[in-house]
């Protein structure tokens, strides 16, 4: 109980450091963001519970995968903001746009026999 306490609250940490760090300095907060310590995070917590290195080569394959469908929200957010939608209906839509991303990506991959 005490280790997924543990994951909690680092994981917890993590983001709100990022938030933190954002307020400051956009430039800097998108740096540590940028870095994928989510992603590194679950490998190291599998690794753990697990020890299966077939696991985690999948996990790292899939995010790998997954990065490319999830840019159109960061790509979308920014020129929907800039056209002067409200945020949280552009944040809406960045985050329909990225969906249907995600959905021709895995549509893709498994067309090519690329099973996630």
């Amino acid at each position: 109980m005490i280790y997924y306490f543990l994951k909690v609250v680092i994981s917890a940490v993590l983001i709100v450091t990022i938030s933190e760090i954002s307020k400051r300095s956009s430039f800097f907060g998108a740096l540590v963001a940028s870095i994928p310590l989510i992603s590194v995070m679950a490998i190291l917590w599998i690794y753990i519970d697990t020890k299966d290195i077939e696991k985690i080569s999948s996990l790292s394959t899939g995010i790998f995968w997954m990065v490319l469908p999830s840019l159109a929200l960061f790509i979308s957010l920014p020129v929907l903001l800039k056209q002067g939608l409200n945020f949280y209906l552009s944040l809406g839509v960045s985050i329909a746009i990225t969906i249907v991303c995600y959905w021709l990506m895995i549509s893709i991959l498994n067309y090519y026999g690329i099973k996630l």
